[in-house]
């Protein structure tokens, strides 16, 4: 079966998904990633004018200000144009249909769209029907996916511990709804992490997760005991029906993260969170902040790894 995110010669053409993305092209953007950081030098990202003459547009159907800001910095220090594009408040709500939309941009002479969309598969839709030489990535679509995120996470996660192959990895919260969780699930397990655990109450667990090769918990005190990274998730309020959960106060006393929780875990565990956090609901601030916490680094790596796929995209040898 062809893949949709490479072309005939096996080589990166879109970035839609962690799904199916061969261990190789994993690998390649987490290496040519670290080119782009000076770690010798406060984590600072190293500028390269790879994508020269070239226009990227931040299409986002919904609103996320650290995901775009993070593309937009991404793309400028690769000396790209950018254009940055509320569409949710601009033709759909007078309208227009979406392929209206991305034939209007494409006319604009495009060469990349980062896109971010409520829907499920917005953005295969969109890849399938833009030109060859026009690149799409997935800047997160309904629950489906978000890549960007999840590559980013595995660039920290190698950072600080190295190597994959020996680690307990634990996703807790809101699966069910997070696009985050799918594309760090299958990212994991591509790079070949012996055992993925996921922390959520039943309501918050999607049917026959199982059958993502994860290991399902209910207990964080059970589920914690022995992990190298914790992988804490948003509470997605905004795509919840229903009375998912009681309160927020009781999600925090059983799913919070707190220090006397993250106890259960190695002592040289590492806290991440895709962000925006919710203190005092998803985590403690005394975790947040702590000497486990690698949240802001990344924020810090996130525009290395969004430099990486867009150079890659592009084509450019580095």
């Amino acid at each position: 079966m062809n893949n949709p995110q490479l072309n005939k010669h096996g080589e990166l053409q879109h970035l839609l998904t962690t799904e199916g993305l061969p261990v190789t092209i994993v690998r390649e953007i987490l290496d040519r990633a670290a080119t782009f950081v000076d770690v010798s030098d406060g984590l600072e990202i190293n500028n390269a004018p790879l994508l020269q003459g070239k226009s990227v547009f931040n299409v986002f159907f919904e609103n996320s200000t650290r995901t775009r800001t993070t593309f937009e910095i991404a793309a400028k220090r690769l000396s790209a144009d950018v254009v940055n594009l509320n569409i949710g408040a601009s033709s759909t709500s007078k309208g227009e249909t979406l392929m209206d939309t991305v034939d209007n941009l494409c006319a604009m002479h495009a060469d990349m769209f980062v896109v971010r969309h409520g829907q499920s598969g917005a953005a295969h839709f969109i890849a399938k029907h833009v030109d060859p030489g026009i690149h799409v990535i997935n800047a997160g679509d309904g629950r489906h996916a978000h890549p960007t995120q999840a590559l980013l996470d595995m660039f920290t996660i190698r950072h600080f511990k190295k190597e994959f192959h020996n680690l307990r990895v634990a996703i807790v919260g809101d699966v069910l709804h997070s696009r985050v969780a799918r594309s760090q699930i299958s990212a994991l397990t591509t790079l070949g992490v012996p055992e993925v655990r996921v922390i959520a109450p039943k309501t918050l667990l999607p049917t026959l997760v199982e059958n993502l090769g994860v290991k399902v918990y209910h207990d964080m005190a059970r589920g914690l005991r022995d992990v190298d990274v914790v992988l804490m998730l948003r509470l997605q309020n905004e795509r919840m029906q229903g009375a998912a959960l009681p309160s927020a106060g009781e999600y925090f006393k059983y799913y919070g993260l707190t220090e006397e929780k993250l106890a259960r875990a190695k002592q040289d565990v590492i806290v991440m969170h895709p962000g925006p956090m919710n203190r005092g609901i998803e985590i403690d601030s005394s975790v947040a902040d702590g000497p486990n916490s690698v949240i802001l680094s990344q924020v810090t790596f996130g525009i290395a790894v969004r430099m990486a796929v867009m150079s890659m995209l592009a084509g450019v040898s580095k």
